[in-house]
């Protein structure tokens, strides 16, 4: 006589076609792990390359047109003999995107060099930035106090403004915006990171 199927029966059959073990939690959906690869990183690139036109334009239309973010780009002149200029570029993404990215910026012909300052060790970043704060009163005098600890310069005043030049890490600078703002911050000038690798 055939015995019919239990449900734990059943369940067993299901499981087994499955390849679960009986009793695994490793597809409970309380066992998900996080995917680190889709973390997003921020990187700060030097990219080296000859100083012609167009060659920015270039750079900027692979970021566009390939949808990288791009956090801050400075451009200058570092070999006037040499013809050389050097971007810097702060950017976010998947590891796997700044792989890309890195990859990309290679094959551009007027690029020489590409570091990933990030990874290739400690480097030093900086950034200057100018704030104008319209007030008066305690405020005036907290701007003024505020600004004293961050070590910024007063570099234009009227009665009922300040103009304020300071340099540091990004870090730095956007923390002393945030204590401007309820002062009267009301413009803000910043020339994006310029960086450097530390040691030899």
């Amino acid at each position: 006589m055939k015995i019919p199927a239990t449900k734990s029966d059943e369940e067993d059959s299901q499981m087994s076609a499955l390849k679960i073990k009986k009793g695994s939690t490793s597809h409970s959906a309380y066992n998900l792990r996080p995917n680190f690869s889709d973390v997003i990183e921020r990187h700060t690139l030097a990219v080296l390359v000859e100083n012609e036109p167009g060659v920015l334009a270039r750079v900027i239309g692979l970021f566009s047109g390939r949808g990288y973010n791009i956090d801050s780009l400075t451009v200058a002149e570092v070999d006037h003999t040499g013809h050389l200029s050097r971007i810097t570029i702060v950017t976010s993404g998947t590891p796997q995107v700044i792989e890309q990215i890195k990859a990309q910026l290679g094959r551009i012909v007027p690029v020489h060099e590409v570091h990933d300052l990030t990874v290739e060790g400690p480097c030093v970043e900086r950034e200057l930035a100018m704030f104008k704060v319209n007030g008066t009163g305690d405020k005036r005098v907290e701007a003024l106090r505020l600004a004293d600890i961050f070590r910024a310069n007063v570099v234009d005043s009227t009665l009922q403004t300040f103009v304020f030049e300071i340099t540091g890490a990004p870090e730095k600078i956007d923390a002393f915006a945030e204590l401007m703002r309820p002062l009267g911050l009301t413009d803000v000038a910043r020339t994006g990171v310029a960086a450097l690798s530390r040691g030899d």
